[in-house]
């Protein structure tokens, strides 16, 4: 069977299609983080409920028409914001119970790792900061949602500490509740930081509040 067989044909043109198929894809990856990118750029400082389509895609440098290719409406975008936010706070945890902090300096270790998250995507945490109160209805819903899981998440890890073992559901899940939301306003005050030295202040200050919930916990007895 020569190249001209069309069982030869075939082949080579369902691998060129397999080549295009990926390239399409890549595009509109490109496309649609260029679209989240953009939205993040408008609302350096404004609220999520401020922006219109057809501002993103303007900033996007894409058709409105081809926003609907990739979310089906603004909240849609909105969401995926969210969604990529918290993914800096599960990260974070993720390390800790993997056991990767030194544990002579954990706390110190925790606010260094939330520091270089915020940093890294200070952009995120302005978002969530913003919207975590005063956004649409269905975005501060999904971060209480979002805040809610890693909740459950942390105090499902907190249950396997030594002294922790026989604390109640309901205990381990305000301990758990008590260190989210402390990640969330430290974190929330670092993307607000103007300079290091202000940095430095907040860090003082978050180790020493983390402190404080541990010294809390050693005097706490909890009843099934």
């Amino acid at each position: 069977m020569n190249s001209r067989t069309p069982s030869s044909r075939t082949r080579r043109s369902s691998r060129s299609r397999s080549r295009d198929t990926l390239s399409r894809e890549e595009r509109k990856e490109a496309t649609r983080r260029a679209i989240v990118a953009a939205a993040l750029r408008l609302l350096d400082e404004r609220s999520f409920s401020q922006l219109s389509l057809r501002e993103v895609t303007r900033e996007a440098g894409i058709a409105p028409a081809a926003f609907y290719r990739h979310f089906d409406s603004m909240e849609a975008l909105g969401l995926v914001l969210i969604d990529e936010s918290f993914r800096v706070l599960r990260d974070m945890l993720r390390t800790a119970r993997a056991g990767r902090l030194d544990p002579k300096r954990i706390i110190e270790s925790s606010v260094d790792i939330l520091i270089d998250g915020v940093n890294e995507r200070r952009e995120y945490w302005q978002f969530i900061g913003r919207e975590r109160n005063s956004g649409l209805t269905v975005l501060r819903y999904a971060i209480r949602t979002e805040i809610r899981l890693i909740t459950s998440e942390l105090a499902i890890d907190l249950a396997r500490f030594p002294g922790l073992t026989d604390w109640s559901s309901e205990d381990l899940n305000i301990l758990a509740s008590l260190f989210v939301n402390a990640m969330i306003v430290i974190a929330e005050a670092i993307e607000d930081a103007t300079d290091q030295a202000s940095l430095d202040e907040i860090k003082r200050v978050a180790v020493k509040q983390l402190r404080m919930i541990t010294v809390g916990v050693n005097g706490w007895r909890s009843k099934p």
